[in-house]
């Protein structure tokens, strides 16, 4: 076998390449738009990279052929938030070989080594938790959501049997579109009783606006409350809002207030990927002509819910069932979605593992994010569960 590193346009197409190997026969894959991963390794689309913090490889095998990638990187704001400071790997792909996905771990291992990391997180990306994030570990049988991992059964074994431990799992949930639940009516009811809480979507909003609103939340729901979750900024804020909006649907992403301020927010977009699936990962030219013509033709049935959140402080007051009723009140009645996929729920929230249950949502699928120690003499901890 040879890893080599990917350094020119050569092996930056050999890293693309690799998944059309691994699931040339798998009828579920969709592959992810090589234009999201590469921007995460140029400092023009992704701020946290400064050009030396990240590093990707390639592997084929003695034949020459293309048998496996794996990229590493260090988080500015996340390395030093652990008892160690933590490194992390992404965009793993391999044949099933332990041999070749040994080399592949090690080259990353060595590397974070020398930057003084003692600790990797994988496979997760370069960047936001809201993409290319875990190893998917139950219900292989569907196809992926947007820019989410999806990955074949083996690989299970190829991270556990290197030493990797789940540090927690993410729970993503399906619902068919109905009306809320009398727990959410309730609660609805309940928060309905202070005039200046109401909810409305983002239609007719300025992106800017809509950035701002969800920076709010987001600190005051988690970047002041978890060490894992640092503030985000305006520019971050303004980055997402732009990435989404040739694709977002105003309909659907729901705001909640007081007065001015927003408290909480519930996220949704369009299932992507029953667009994706018909431009192959690559938004080139043709690829954004197929886009536009199928955004038309076979608009998407399926919404998920990228993220949902509510302002510490107003905890308890019933603001996630005010938002679920006010999604129903207004989404249900447009007939664009059927069902919904909520994402990115980890094992270590279990209020909002509730709020699914409350929902009937179905567990849909599982994955994990695994840790690995470089000291294999210190003791492995999970993730601290939110009270």
């Amino acid at each position: 076998m040879r890893i080599e590193e990917v350094v020119d346009k050569k092996t930056i197409k050999s890293f693309h390449k690799v998944p059309f190997i691994i699931y040339k026969e798998d009828k579920n894959w969709i592959p992810n738009l090589k234009q999201d991963i590469e921007k995460k390794f140029q400092n023009k689309t992704n701020k946290i990279y400064d050009g030396k913090n990240a590093k990707r490889w390639i592997i084929t095998d003695n034949s020459g052929k293309l048998a496996g990638r794996i990229a590493a990187f260090i988080h500015p704001k996340t390395v030093n938030i652990y008892k160690q400071p933590t490194g992390s790997i992404g965009f793993f792909e391999c044949v099933n070989n332990q041999e070749f996905a040994d080399k592949l771990f090690d080259s990353a291992k060595e590397w974070l080594k020398k930057q003084k990391i003692e600790a990797m997180d994988g496979p997760v990306n370069f960047g936001e938790r809201d993409q290319f994030w875990g190893l998917l570990i139950k219900n292989f049988t569907s196809p992926p959501t947007y820019a989410m991992n999806y990955n074949p059964e083996y690989y299970i074994n190829l991270f556990e049997n290197y030493g990797f431990k789940t540090y927690f799992e993410q729970l993503m949930f399906h619902r068919d579109l109905k009306p809320a639940q009398d727990v959410f009516v309730k609660k609805a009811i309940s928060a309905r009783k202070d005039d200046e809480i109401f909810c409305e979507n983002i239609r007719g909003k300025s992106v800017k606006t809509v950035a701002e609103n969800f920076l709010r939340v987001y600190n005051d729901a988690w970047a002041n409350t978890r060490k894992e979750f640092k503030e985000m900024t305006l520019d971050v804020a303004l980055k997402v809002m732009k990435s989404l909006k040739p694709v977002y649907d105003p309909d659907i992403i729901i705001f909640a207030f007081k007065g001015k301020r927003p408290i909480g927010f519930y996220f949704n977009i369009p299932e992507l990927n029953q667009i994706f699936k018909y431009v192959n990962g690559n938004l080139n030219f043709w690829g954004k002509i197929k886009f536009v013509f199928y955004k038309f033709l076979k608009k998407p049935t399926t919404m998920y819910g990228i993220v949902f959140g509510v302002a510490s402080e107003f905890h308890g007051q019933g603001i996630e069932g005010l938002m679920i009723k006010f999604a129903e009140e207004t989404i249900l009645p447009l007939n664009r979605y059927k069902d919904t996929v909520l994402q990115w729920i980890g094992d270590f929230n279990p209020k909002m593992i509730r709020v699914c249950q409350n929902l009937d949502a179905d567990l849909y699928r599982t994955y994990a994010t695994y840790r690995y120690l470089f000291d294999r003499n210190k003791t492995f901890e999970r993730a601290p569960i939110i009270e």
